[in-house]
């Protein structure tokens, strides 16, 4: 299986840069691939430019596909699995990732579709990873973890994917009360796409 990390936070010093390293030591079976995405070293450009708003506001397909925005979409024709990790910041994710989202999901490739132009392809498995300060209970007692998982599974990841799930690692203000849970919850999750991955070579 080919996994794709898409990542996106500044520092190394975090809690979500953690997480990644878990995730990198986790994902290590054989026939497992893994690259990443990481969109602050490589200083993804978060706004779309007067050009790629007229090709996208307008579906001009003569005008052109940035480069940056073609790798990153040619990682995703690599991939079988894509995980989106991130903190969350005022109830969504880094502006970065979001501009990933309204770059990279370019029309006729990732909508509106058409014969003549690349399409993005249907990928096997979607899993978005967040850390957040807030406990899950209260985020969901208040509406906002059910918002995130509307906006990301239903919207952004969509029928792009055919599993998805969303995991909200919560609690991190107090990060030693629930760094075990956490790291269980990461074992267990590789070992999920591991799973879906023999089952679906079967």
């Amino acid at each position: 299986m080919n996994i794709l990390i898409v990542y996106s936070h500044p520092s190394k010093n975090s809690y979500t840069f953690q997480v990644l390293e878990q995730l990198k030591q986790e994902l290590t079976w054989p026939d497992c691939e893994l690259k990443v995405s990481d969109l602050y070293s490589i200083d993804f450009q978060t706004d779309m430019n007067e050009i790629e708003y007229e090709r996208e506001g307008f579906a001009r397909f003569e005008l052109p596909v940035s480069d940056d925005v073609k790798n990153e979409q040619q990682k995703l024709e690599w991939a079988d699995c894509v995980i989106f990790l991130y903190p969350v910041w005022w109830s969504d994710c880094p502006a970065k990732l979001k501009g990933w989202f309204d770059r990279v999901y370019s029309v006729g490739y990732a909508y509106k579709q058409t014969d003549w132009f690349p399409k993005m392809k249907t990928l096997k498995y979607g899993l978005v990873i967040c850390t957040a300060g807030h406990p899950n209970e209260f985020l969901y007692e208040i509406g906002i973890a059910q918002s995130m998982q509307n906006v990301m599974l239903d919207d952004r990841l969509g029928k792009r994917f055919n599993h998805k799930e969303m995991i909200i690692l919560g609690g991190t203000i107090d990060i030693e009360k629930v760094r075990g849970q956490h790291t269980e919850q990461i074992k267990q999750l590789a070992e999920k796409i591991k799973n879906y991955d023999i089952l679906k070579s079967l």
